[in-house]
């Protein structure tokens, strides 16, 4: 279990399990979800809300999809700074599973 903080001064948090990351890789939610600026804003959040959204309403089975939302993408403490967070440790967990395959 990861906590990621969420606001400035670090007083409010959310735990992501290895099955959000997981779902986040399966769907490749981040994959072009940040401009050419690489900002992380609330639009940024927002879209990726709708994208996740639109999965679900596609698709029969997506608990997944449905646990990702639930406790960490519509968390009352999810902001763009808490995005932000959640896709540094998206991106250090991704190196570190590419670092074991690679020893493997």
């Amino acid at each position: 279990m990861y906590t990621i903080t969420t606001n400035k001064s670090g007083t409010r948090s959310i735990a992501v399990g290895e099955e959000h990351l997981c779902t986040i890789e399966k769907y490749q939610l981040f994959t072009g979800l940040v401009g050419s600026s690489g900002i992380v804003d609330e639009e940024v959040l927002d879209k990726l809300k709708l994208t996740v959204r639109s999965l679900i309403a596609s698709q029969e089975e997506c608990k997944d999809l449905l646990n990702l939302c639930v406790e960490v993408l519509y968390h009352d403490n999810m902001k763009a700074l808490g995005l932000g967070a959640l896709m540094a440790l998206y991106g250090e967990w991704m190196e570190g599973r590419e670092q074991v395959q690679a020893e493997e």
